[in-house]
């Protein structure tokens, strides 16, 4: 099993950054895919960034993209969301989360984190 835990939520103005941190537990992390998926008050979990279990691939929603930067240290266990630029339509919740298909993460994981919330404010 693994065991996922969010921090570096906050709030910040627009234009701002925030990095994320998702520290997991497991021997097994370095064999598992992540993600980064978000919900917003009133809307759906939404899919914003995955990275391949040895992080040579990366993947991001357009909404995202050229502003959010996913990565992962396995020999610390911890997967980053590096997000710039930020605008208010960034606001929700934000969850990470862990499956050991990288195709599969697109859409869900096996485990998740408790969510860590970030405020953009205009």
């Amino acid at each position: 099993q693994v065991q996922l835990v969010e921090s570096g939520g906050g709030l910040v103005q627009t234009g701002g950054s925030l990095r994320l941190s998702c520290a997991a537990s497991g021997r097994t992390f370095s064999s598992y895919a992540m993600g980064w998926f978000r919900q917003a008050p009133g809307k759906e979990r939404e899919f914003v960034a995955r990275i391949s279990a040895r992080g040579a691939i990366t993947d991001y929603a357009d909404s995202v993209k050229g502003r959010f930067t996913i990565s992962r240290d396995n020999a610390k266990n911890t997967v980053y969301l590096q997000m710039n630029s930020l605008k208010p339509e960034d606001t929700a919740v934000y969850y990470c989360a862990a499956h050991p298909n990288y195709a599969t993460i697109r859409s869900r994981g096996d485990y998740w984190g408790q969510g860590t919330q970030v405020t953009v404010s205009s």
